[in-house]
């Protein structure tokens, strides 16, 4: 099996940088950008998932590691969240919240998996 070396190399870390991307694409949109408390929940949430995947696989510690996962799991969470009252106060289209969502399902799918794969090895 290839050793990772840089958290760049993660498929979860991609694909966090993913939904941060199109989370904020979303934000930039005129209704949601004037909403500075949702915008900037949704942002630093969206941030947080791939930060805590970086941060973590830098610790070189795996129960540190997955302490992280599980910190960028939960944020990838609230996104989802997030993109409902997003969607309820009329910011974004159902077709934008699923997009964002789905993005969020897969992203906690590559987490979930790793955070297995890290049980495993320990």
């Amino acid at each position: 099996m290839t050793t990772i070396k840089n958290f760049e190399d993660l498929n979860a870390w991609q694909k966090a940088r993913e939904l941060a991307g199109y989370v904020y694409s979303l934000t930039r949109k005129e209704k949601i950008s004037r909403d500075f408390g949702l915008r900037n929940q949704i942002q630093e949430a969206a941030g947080s998932v791939m930060h805590n995947i970086a941060e973590g696989f830098e610790s070189g510690y795996d129960p540190e590691f997955a302490r992280f996962l599980k910190m960028a799991r939960r944020s990838a969470a609230e996104v989802q969240s997030e993109l409902y009252l997003a969607l309820d106060a009329g910011y974004i289209t159902q077709e934008e919240l699923k997009k964002a969502y789905e993005l969020a399902v897969d992203d906690k799918k590559l987490i979930n998996g790793m955070i297995s794969y890290l049980s495993k090895s320990g």
